[in-house]
Protein backbone atom coordinates (compact mmCIF):
# COMPACT_ATOMS: atom_id res chain seq x y z
CA UNK A 1 0.00 0.00 0.00
CA UNK A 2 1.47 3.38 -1.21
CA UNK A 3 1.88 6.53 1.33
CA UNK A 4 -0.49 8.25 0.35
CA UNK A 5 -3.63 5.42 0.06
CA UNK A 6 -2.27 4.80 3.91
CA UNK A 7 -2.54 7.64 4.49
CA UNK A 8 -6.34 8.83 3.13
CA UNK A 9 -7.54 5.06 4.33
CA UNK A 10 -7.13 5.74 7.85
CA UNK A 11 -8.35 9.44 7.16
CA UNK A 12 -11.59 8.46 5.54
CA UNK A 13 -11.96 5.25 7.53
CA UNK A 14 -11.75 7.80 10.91
CA UNK A 15 -14.14 10.52 9.77
CA UNK A 16 -16.70 7.44 7.36
CA UNK A 17 -16.82 5.40 10.81
CA UNK A 18 -16.92 8.07 13.75
CA UNK A 19 -20.04 9.83 11.16
CA UNK A 20 -21.88 6.36 11.11
CA UNK A 21 -21.26 4.80 14.63
CA UNK A 22 -22.40 8.39 16.04
CA UNK A 23 -25.32 8.01 13.33
CA UNK A 24 -26.06 4.52 14.43
CA UNK A 25 -25.64 5.20 17.91
CA UNK A 26 -28.25 8.09 17.29
CA UNK A 27 -30.41 6.29 16.09
CA UNK A 28 -30.50 3.26 19.27
CA UNK A 29 -31.09 6.12 21.59
CA UNK A 30 -34.07 6.88 19.16
CA UNK A 31 -35.17 3.76 19.15
CA UNK A 32 -34.59 3.21 22.73
CA UNK A 33 -36.53 6.19 23.42
CA UNK A 34 -39.32 4.98 21.34
CA UNK A 35 -39.70 1.77 22.35
CA UNK A 36 -39.51 2.22 26.08
CA UNK A 37 -41.80 5.59 25.62
CA UNK A 38 -44.38 2.61 23.93
CA UNK A 39 -44.42 0.79 26.49
CA UNK A 40 -44.91 3.66 28.95
CA UNK A 41 -48.11 4.93 27.00
CA UNK A 42 -49.46 1.13 26.49
CA UNK A 43 -49.64 1.24 30.34
CA UNK A 44 -51.10 4.69 30.72
CA UNK A 45 -53.77 3.44 28.84
CA UNK A 46 -55.04 0.72 30.88
CA UNK A 47 -56.61 3.60 33.14
CA UNK A 48 -59.01 6.00 32.64
CA UNK A 49 -61.88 7.94 34.05
CA UNK A 50 -64.61 4.43 33.59
CA UNK A 51 -62.22 2.38 35.41
CA UNK A 52 -61.69 5.17 38.33
CA UNK A 53 -66.02 4.99 38.24
CA UNK A 54 -65.87 1.41 38.11
CA UNK A 55 -64.45 1.48 41.55
CA UNK A 56 -66.18 3.88 43.29
CA UNK A 57 -69.67 2.71 42.12
CA UNK A 58 -68.63 -1.31 42.69
CA UNK A 59 -66.18 -0.91 45.70
CA UNK A 60 -68.38 -0.04 48.50
CA UNK A 61 -66.89 0.18 52.22
CA UNK A 62 -66.00 -2.94 53.23
CA UNK A 63 -63.16 -4.55 52.40
CA UNK A 64 -64.92 -7.84 51.13
CA UNK A 65 -66.24 -5.06 48.81
CA UNK A 66 -63.05 -3.74 47.52
CA UNK A 67 -61.72 -7.53 46.94
CA UNK A 68 -65.19 -8.02 44.99
CA UNK A 69 -64.73 -5.02 42.79
CA UNK A 70 -60.93 -5.92 41.70
CA UNK A 71 -61.98 -9.02 40.94
CA UNK A 72 -64.88 -8.33 38.34
CA UNK A 73 -62.57 -5.70 37.24
CA UNK A 74 -59.96 -8.00 36.23
CA UNK A 75 -63.19 -9.99 34.41
CA UNK A 76 -63.16 -7.06 32.55
CA UNK A 77 -60.73 -7.20 30.76
CA UNK A 78 -59.88 -8.36 27.77
CA UNK A 79 -57.57 -11.51 27.28
CA UNK A 80 -55.83 -10.39 24.50
CA UNK A 81 -54.96 -7.14 26.84
CA UNK A 82 -53.86 -9.72 29.82
CA UNK A 83 -51.22 -11.63 27.54
CA UNK A 84 -49.57 -8.30 27.01
CA UNK A 85 -50.01 -5.94 30.56
CA UNK A 86 -50.24 -7.73 33.64
CA UNK A 87 -52.75 -5.99 36.10
CA UNK A 88 -52.18 -5.73 40.21
CA UNK A 89 -54.63 -4.23 42.15
CA UNK A 90 -53.36 -3.07 45.41
CA UNK A 91 -55.86 -2.51 48.61
CA UNK A 92 -55.25 0.45 50.80
CA UNK A 93 -52.78 -1.42 53.27
CA UNK A 94 -51.05 -2.33 50.00
CA UNK A 95 -51.49 -6.02 49.37
CA UNK A 96 -52.33 -7.09 46.09
CA UNK A 97 -56.09 -8.50 46.34
CA UNK A 98 -56.52 -9.39 42.44
CA UNK A 99 -54.25 -10.07 39.55
CA UNK A 100 -54.65 -10.39 35.94
CA UNK A 101 -53.03 -13.79 35.52
CA UNK A 102 -54.94 -15.58 38.15
CA UNK A 103 -51.94 -16.39 40.60
CA UNK A 104 -50.81 -15.08 43.76
CA UNK A 105 -48.37 -11.94 43.54
CA UNK A 106 -45.30 -12.90 45.00
CA UNK A 107 -45.17 -12.20 49.25
CA UNK A 108 -42.72 -9.42 50.18
CA UNK A 109 -42.51 -8.21 46.28
CA UNK A 110 -40.46 -4.21 46.55
CA UNK A 111 -43.28 -2.20 44.64
CA UNK A 112 -41.30 1.03 44.11
CA UNK A 113 -43.85 2.38 41.83
CA UNK A 114 -46.45 2.37 44.34
CA UNK A 115 -44.63 3.89 47.01
CA UNK A 116 -43.70 6.86 44.95
CA UNK A 117 -47.34 7.39 43.62
CA UNK A 118 -48.57 7.28 47.49
CA UNK A 119 -46.33 10.60 47.69
CA UNK A 120 -47.04 12.13 44.35
CA UNK A 121 -49.29 14.81 43.99
CA UNK A 122 -50.65 13.14 40.87
CA UNK A 123 -50.92 10.19 42.32
CA UNK A 124 -49.37 7.92 39.84
CA UNK A 125 -45.31 6.89 39.20
CA UNK A 126 -43.58 4.71 36.81
CA UNK A 127 -40.38 2.40 37.96
CA UNK A 128 -38.54 0.27 35.63
CA UNK A 129 -36.83 -2.74 37.30
CA UNK A 130 -36.84 -6.22 37.80
CA UNK A 131 -39.27 -9.02 39.56
CA UNK A 132 -37.83 -11.48 42.02
CA UNK A 133 -37.53 -14.06 39.34
CA UNK A 134 -34.95 -11.78 37.03
CA UNK A 135 -37.64 -10.35 34.80
CA UNK A 136 -37.22 -6.96 33.69
CA UNK A 137 -40.77 -5.03 33.92
CA UNK A 138 -42.11 -1.58 33.70
CA UNK A 139 -44.65 -0.56 36.09
CA UNK A 140 -47.12 2.21 36.18
CA UNK A 141 -49.30 2.39 39.31
CA UNK A 142 -52.20 4.80 39.47
CA UNK A 143 -53.89 5.65 42.78
CA UNK A 144 -58.02 5.27 43.67
CA UNK A 145 -59.94 8.06 44.74
CA UNK A 146 -59.10 8.07 48.70
CA UNK A 147 -59.32 10.58 51.55
CA UNK A 148 -56.00 9.32 53.02
CA UNK A 149 -53.86 9.58 49.73
CA UNK A 150 -51.20 7.98 51.93
CA UNK A 151 -53.36 4.74 52.49
CA UNK A 152 -54.99 4.74 49.32
CA UNK A 153 -55.55 1.70 46.80
CA UNK A 154 -53.98 1.80 43.33
CA UNK A 155 -53.98 -0.01 40.28
CA UNK A 156 -50.50 -1.50 39.26
CA UNK A 157 -50.19 -2.28 35.48
CA UNK A 158 -46.90 -4.24 34.10
CA UNK A 159 -45.05 -4.95 31.03
CA UNK A 160 -42.04 -7.18 30.63
CA UNK A 161 -39.68 -5.19 28.82
CA UNK A 162 -37.43 -8.79 28.35
CA UNK A 163 -38.84 -9.13 24.84
CA UNK A 164 -38.44 -5.17 24.57
CA UNK A 165 -35.00 -5.17 25.14
CA UNK A 166 -33.99 -8.42 23.12
CA UNK A 167 -36.17 -6.75 20.14
CA UNK A 168 -33.76 -3.43 20.65
CA UNK A 169 -30.74 -5.64 20.96
CA UNK A 170 -31.41 -7.39 17.73
CA UNK A 171 -32.19 -4.01 15.73
CA UNK A 172 -28.92 -1.91 17.89
CA UNK A 173 -26.55 -5.06 16.10
CA UNK A 174 -28.61 -4.49 13.48
CA UNK A 175 -27.41 -0.79 12.89
CA UNK A 176 -24.15 -1.50 13.56
CA UNK A 177 -23.18 -4.20 10.91
CA UNK A 178 -24.89 -1.81 8.18
CA UNK A 179 -22.80 1.38 9.79
CA UNK A 180 -19.88 -1.30 9.34
CA UNK A 181 -21.25 -2.64 6.07
CA UNK A 182 -21.50 1.17 4.92
CA UNK A 183 -17.88 2.24 6.13
CA UNK A 184 -16.32 -1.10 3.93
CA UNK A 185 -18.45 0.16 0.76
CA UNK A 186 -17.52 3.54 1.06
CA UNK A 187 -13.56 2.90 1.83
CA UNK A 188 -12.54 -0.12 -0.10
CA UNK A 189 -13.70 1.39 -3.83
CA UNK A 190 -12.34 4.57 -2.78
CA UNK A 191 -8.84 2.70 -2.12
CA UNK A 192 -8.83 0.84 -5.34
CA UNK A 193 -9.65 4.19 -6.89
CA UNK A 194 -6.84 5.51 -4.87
CA UNK A 195 -4.41 3.36 -5.97
CA UNK A 196 -5.42 3.27 -9.51
CA UNK A 197 -4.72 6.84 -9.55
CA UNK A 198 -1.07 7.13 -6.89
CA UNK A 199 -0.17 3.92 -9.32
CA UNK A 200 -0.64 6.71 -12.62
CA UNK A 201 0.87 9.56 -10.57
CA UNK A 202 3.87 7.16 -9.85
CA UNK A 203 4.19 5.76 -13.58
CA UNK A 204 3.93 9.77 -14.58
CA UNK A 205 6.69 10.48 -12.11
CA UNK A 206 8.51 7.45 -13.62
CA UNK A 207 8.20 8.69 -17.23
CA UNK A 208 9.12 12.51 -16.47
CA UNK A 209 12.26 11.03 -14.68
CA UNK A 210 12.72 9.35 -18.68
CA UNK A 211 12.28 12.48 -20.18
CA UNK A 212 14.00 14.62 -18.37
CA UNK A 213 17.20 11.62 -18.76
CA UNK A 214 16.45 12.37 -22.54
CA UNK A 215 14.04 9.39 -23.54
CA UNK A 216 11.25 12.23 -25.34
CA UNK A 217 9.41 8.59 -26.65
CA UNK A 218 8.30 7.73 -23.04
CA UNK A 219 4.47 6.93 -23.06
CA UNK A 220 2.33 7.00 -19.91
CA UNK A 221 -0.49 3.83 -20.46
CA UNK A 222 -3.42 5.28 -18.90
CA UNK A 223 -7.25 5.62 -20.25
CA UNK A 224 -8.87 8.17 -17.87
CA UNK A 225 -11.07 10.93 -18.52
CA UNK A 226 -10.30 12.57 -16.11
CA UNK A 227 -7.52 14.79 -14.68
CA UNK A 228 -5.21 12.28 -14.27
CA UNK A 229 -5.80 11.58 -18.09
CA UNK A 230 -5.05 15.51 -18.90
CA UNK A 231 -1.61 15.18 -16.96
CA UNK A 232 -0.64 12.33 -18.74
CA UNK A 233 -1.48 14.05 -21.87
CA UNK A 234 0.17 17.51 -21.01
CA UNK A 235 3.46 14.86 -19.87
CA UNK A 236 2.63 13.53 -23.51
CA UNK A 237 2.69 16.87 -24.95
CA UNK A 238 5.44 18.21 -23.44
CA UNK A 239 7.93 15.58 -23.95
CA UNK A 240 7.28 15.95 -27.79
CA UNK A 241 7.81 19.93 -27.54
CA UNK A 242 10.73 19.30 -25.74
CA UNK A 243 11.54 16.79 -28.33
CA UNK A 244 10.80 19.52 -30.65
CA UNK A 245 12.70 21.59 -29.25
CA UNK A 246 15.64 19.40 -28.65
CA UNK A 247 15.47 18.69 -32.55
CA UNK A 248 15.29 22.24 -33.55
CA UNK A 249 18.39 23.05 -30.94
CA UNK A 250 20.43 20.30 -32.88
CA UNK A 251 19.72 21.57 -35.94
CA UNK A 252 20.51 25.52 -34.60
CA UNK A 253 23.93 24.05 -33.48
CA UNK A 254 24.54 22.33 -36.42
CA UNK A 255 23.26 25.54 -38.40
CA UNK A 256 25.50 28.06 -36.18
CA UNK A 257 28.77 25.52 -37.03
CA UNK A 258 27.81 25.99 -40.68
CA UNK A 259 27.67 29.75 -40.22
CA UNK A 260 30.39 30.12 -38.49
CA UNK A 261 32.66 28.35 -40.21
CA UNK A 262 31.59 29.15 -43.84
CA UNK A 263 32.72 32.90 -42.91
CA UNK A 264 36.08 31.60 -41.07
CA UNK A 265 37.15 29.44 -43.91
CA UNK A 266 36.88 32.03 -46.41
CA UNK A 267 38.59 34.85 -44.34
CA UNK A 268 41.35 31.88 -43.83
CA UNK A 269 41.52 30.99 -47.12
CA UNK A 270 42.01 34.64 -48.42
CA UNK A 271 44.52 35.57 -45.60
CA UNK A 272 46.54 32.66 -46.59
CA UNK A 273 46.36 33.86 -50.02
CA UNK A 274 47.09 37.66 -49.63
CA UNK A 275 49.99 36.14 -47.65
CA UNK A 276 51.46 34.62 -50.38
CA UNK A 277 50.63 36.93 -52.75
CA UNK A 278 51.59 39.90 -51.10
CA UNK A 279 50.87 43.49 -52.76
CA UNK A 280 51.82 42.30 -55.96
CA UNK A 281 48.55 42.21 -57.14
CA UNK A 282 46.56 45.46 -56.25
CA UNK A 283 43.35 44.23 -57.06
CA UNK A 284 43.38 40.41 -55.80
CA UNK A 285 44.73 42.20 -52.49
CA UNK A 286 41.76 44.39 -52.46
CA UNK A 287 39.11 41.88 -53.37
CA UNK A 288 40.61 39.52 -50.91
CA UNK A 289 40.36 42.43 -48.72
CA UNK A 290 36.69 43.11 -49.29
CA UNK A 291 36.00 39.35 -49.10
CA UNK A 292 37.63 39.61 -45.22
CA UNK A 293 35.87 42.44 -43.97
CA UNK A 294 32.27 41.04 -45.40
CA UNK A 295 32.81 37.76 -43.60
CA UNK A 296 34.14 39.83 -40.65
CA UNK A 297 30.78 41.71 -40.44
CA UNK A 298 28.29 38.62 -41.23
CA UNK A 299 30.37 36.79 -38.25
CA UNK A 300 29.58 39.54 -35.94
CA UNK A 301 26.30 39.83 -37.29
CA UNK A 302 25.71 36.25 -36.26
CA UNK A 303 27.69 37.03 -33.41
CA UNK A 304 25.59 39.10 -31.96
CA UNK A 305 22.30 37.61 -32.52
CA UNK A 306 23.21 35.14 -29.87
CA UNK A 307 24.74 37.44 -27.78
CA UNK A 308 20.64 39.25 -28.15
CA UNK A 309 19.30 35.54 -28.04
CA UNK A 310 21.04 34.83 -24.88
CA UNK A 311 19.83 38.45 -23.15
CA UNK A 312 15.93 37.61 -24.78
CA UNK A 313 16.57 33.96 -22.84
CA UNK A 314 17.83 35.84 -19.43
CA UNK A 315 15.15 38.50 -19.63
CA UNK A 316 18.16 41.06 -19.93
CA UNK A 317 17.82 42.72 -22.91
CA UNK A 318 18.12 46.59 -22.64
CA UNK A 319 16.66 49.11 -24.56
CA UNK A 320 18.09 52.86 -24.51
CA UNK A 321 15.08 54.54 -25.38
CA UNK A 322 15.37 58.13 -27.08
CA UNK A 323 13.25 60.39 -29.23
CA UNK A 324 13.58 59.01 -32.78
CA UNK A 325 11.86 59.50 -36.15
CA UNK A 326 11.30 55.21 -37.35
CA UNK A 327 10.84 56.45 -40.91
CA UNK A 328 14.51 57.79 -40.85
CA UNK A 329 16.32 54.59 -39.55
CA UNK A 330 13.93 52.85 -41.71
CA UNK A 331 15.50 54.81 -44.80
CA UNK A 332 18.81 54.22 -43.77
CA UNK A 333 18.08 50.55 -43.42
CA UNK A 334 16.89 50.51 -46.85
CA UNK A 335 19.76 52.33 -48.20
CA UNK A 336 21.83 50.13 -47.12
CA UNK A 337 20.86 47.26 -49.30
CA UNK A 338 19.84 48.79 -52.32
CA UNK A 339 23.18 48.26 -53.87
CA UNK A 340 22.72 44.22 -52.83
CA UNK A 341 19.25 44.16 -54.53
CA UNK A 342 20.68 45.67 -57.78
CA UNK A 343 23.75 43.42 -57.76
CA UNK A 344 21.38 40.30 -56.66
CA UNK A 345 19.05 41.07 -59.87
CA UNK A 346 16.46 42.21 -57.57
CA UNK A 347 13.92 45.21 -57.22
CA UNK A 348 13.78 46.92 -54.11
CA UNK A 349 11.13 49.36 -53.95
CA UNK A 350 10.67 51.36 -51.14
CA UNK A 351 7.44 54.13 -50.94
CA UNK A 352 6.70 56.08 -48.06
CA UNK A 353 5.48 59.89 -46.89
CA UNK A 354 7.55 62.49 -46.10
CA UNK A 355 5.70 63.30 -42.87
CA UNK A 356 7.33 62.20 -39.54
CA UNK A 357 6.93 59.27 -37.32
CA UNK A 358 8.08 60.28 -34.03
CA UNK A 359 8.21 56.95 -31.36
CA UNK A 360 10.16 56.82 -27.85
CA UNK A 361 12.61 53.95 -28.27
CA UNK A 362 15.82 52.44 -28.75
CA UNK A 363 17.39 53.22 -32.34
CA UNK A 364 20.09 50.46 -32.66
CA UNK A 365 17.33 47.83 -32.00
CA UNK A 366 14.80 49.26 -34.47
CA UNK A 367 17.41 49.41 -37.13
CA UNK A 368 18.31 45.57 -36.38
CA UNK A 369 14.96 44.58 -36.80
CA UNK A 370 14.57 46.35 -40.45
CA UNK A 371 17.94 44.92 -41.40
CA UNK A 372 17.18 41.33 -40.04
CA UNK A 373 13.59 41.52 -41.98
CA UNK A 374 14.75 42.86 -45.54
CA UNK A 375 17.90 40.30 -45.37
CA UNK A 376 15.33 37.75 -45.06
CA UNK A 377 12.88 39.11 -47.95
CA UNK A 378 16.08 39.26 -50.07
CA UNK A 379 16.93 35.90 -49.46
CA UNK A 380 13.75 34.29 -49.81
CA UNK A 381 13.06 36.24 -52.78
CA UNK A 382 14.49 35.35 -56.34
CA UNK A 383 16.43 36.87 -59.29
CA UNK A 384 13.71 39.43 -60.79
CA UNK A 385 11.59 39.37 -57.72
CA UNK A 386 10.46 42.72 -55.80
CA UNK A 387 10.66 43.79 -52.18
CA UNK A 388 8.21 46.86 -51.59
CA UNK A 389 8.45 48.48 -48.32
CA UNK A 390 5.24 51.01 -47.72
CA UNK A 391 3.81 52.70 -44.42
CA UNK A 392 0.69 53.38 -43.10
CA UNK A 393 0.07 56.01 -40.68
CA UNK A 394 -2.13 56.75 -37.95
CA UNK A 395 -2.21 59.81 -35.33
CA UNK A 396 -1.53 56.40 -32.59
CA UNK A 397 0.19 54.13 -34.57
CA UNK A 398 2.43 53.56 -37.46
CA UNK A 399 2.53 50.54 -39.73
CA UNK A 400 5.74 49.20 -41.86
CA UNK A 401 4.60 46.47 -44.47
CA UNK A 402 7.53 44.76 -45.73
CA UNK A 403 5.94 42.58 -48.98
CA UNK A 404 7.88 40.24 -51.45
CA UNK A 405 7.10 37.85 -53.72
CA UNK A 406 9.24 35.23 -53.24
CA UNK A 407 8.96 30.96 -52.55
CA UNK A 408 6.75 31.88 -49.11
CA UNK A 409 6.23 30.08 -46.29
CA UNK A 410 4.45 26.74 -45.62
CA UNK A 411 1.09 26.76 -43.32
CA UNK A 412 2.24 24.27 -41.60
CA UNK A 413 5.92 26.27 -40.61
CA UNK A 414 3.98 29.69 -40.43
CA UNK A 415 2.71 29.58 -36.75
CA UNK A 416 5.94 28.36 -35.69
CA UNK A 417 8.37 31.05 -38.20
CA UNK A 418 9.22 33.26 -34.93
CA UNK A 419 10.26 30.73 -32.99
CA UNK A 420 13.71 30.09 -31.10
CA UNK A 421 15.45 27.76 -33.16
CA UNK A 422 13.05 27.82 -36.29
CA UNK A 423 13.71 27.87 -39.84
CA UNK A 424 11.17 26.47 -42.73
CA UNK A 425 13.99 26.32 -45.38
CA UNK A 426 17.07 24.95 -43.71
CA UNK A 427 18.93 24.88 -47.24
CA UNK A 428 18.93 29.10 -46.97
CA UNK A 429 21.67 30.46 -44.40
CA UNK A 430 20.84 31.84 -41.34
CA UNK A 431 20.60 31.24 -37.64
CA UNK A 432 16.79 31.04 -37.26
CA UNK A 433 17.02 33.21 -34.40
CA UNK A 434 16.69 36.70 -36.26
CA UNK A 435 12.73 36.74 -36.36
CA UNK A 436 12.70 35.51 -32.67
CA UNK A 437 15.03 38.44 -31.40
CA UNK A 438 13.11 40.61 -33.81
CA UNK A 439 9.74 39.96 -32.29
CA UNK A 440 10.99 40.82 -28.45
CA UNK A 441 12.66 43.80 -29.74
CA UNK A 442 9.21 45.09 -31.05
CA UNK A 443 7.24 43.80 -28.33
CA UNK A 444 9.67 45.88 -26.01
CA UNK A 445 8.58 49.05 -27.95
CA UNK A 446 4.90 48.20 -27.39
CA UNK A 447 4.55 46.82 -31.07
CA UNK A 448 3.76 43.78 -32.89
CA UNK A 449 5.17 41.56 -35.52
CA UNK A 450 2.85 39.90 -37.77
CA UNK A 451 3.57 37.92 -40.83
CA UNK A 452 1.13 36.35 -43.19
CA UNK A 453 2.44 34.29 -46.08
CA UNK A 454 1.92 31.72 -48.95
CA UNK A 455 4.01 29.04 -50.47
CA UNK A 456 4.76 30.60 -54.14
CA UNK A 457 3.05 33.80 -53.81
CA UNK A 458 5.60 35.50 -51.12
CA UNK A 459 5.58 36.62 -47.96
CA UNK A 460 4.09 40.11 -46.02
CA UNK A 461 5.50 41.30 -42.83
CA UNK A 462 3.98 43.75 -40.75
CA UNK A 463 5.46 46.02 -38.39
CA UNK A 464 3.22 48.26 -35.92
CA UNK A 465 4.39 50.72 -33.67
CA UNK A 466 2.69 53.27 -31.41
CA UNK A 467 3.77 56.93 -31.85
CA UNK A 468 4.38 59.58 -29.69
CA UNK A 469 4.00 63.11 -29.97
CA UNK A 470 6.59 64.14 -27.08
CA UNK A 471 9.52 62.59 -25.16
CA UNK A 472 8.22 61.13 -22.06
CA UNK A 473 10.22 60.62 -19.19
CA UNK A 474 14.63 60.42 -19.81
CA UNK A 475 16.52 56.81 -20.59
CA UNK A 476 14.80 54.08 -19.62
CA UNK A 477 15.42 50.38 -20.07
CA UNK A 478 13.03 47.80 -21.63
Amino acid sequence: MTVITRQWLIKTVSIISAVMFLVAGSLSAVLYYYYYNTARSKLNSGYNNIVERYFESSSGTTQEDFNRAARGYIDTIDPRDKDRIGVWVIDAKGRVVATSDGFKAPSGVEMIDYTQALSSEKGTATWKGHLPGGEKIMATTFLLRSEDPKNASALRYMVSMDKVDAQLRNLVVLLFIVAFAAVILAVVPGTLYIEKLVLAVNNTTKAADRIAKGDYDTRIAYSGRDEIGALCTAVHNMAEEISAAEHMKNDFISTVSHELRTPLTAIRGWGETLRQVGGEDPLLYKKGMDVILSETDRLGGMVEDLLDFSRIQSGSLKLRRVAMDVLAQLEDSVFTFQQRAAREGKTLFYDVSDAQAPIYGDPDRITQVFINIIDNALKYTPKGGTIRIETAQSPKRIRIFIRDNGKGIAPEDLPHIKEKFYKADSTVRGSGIGLAVADEIIRLHGGELRLESAPGVGTNVCITLPLQSTQEGGLENG
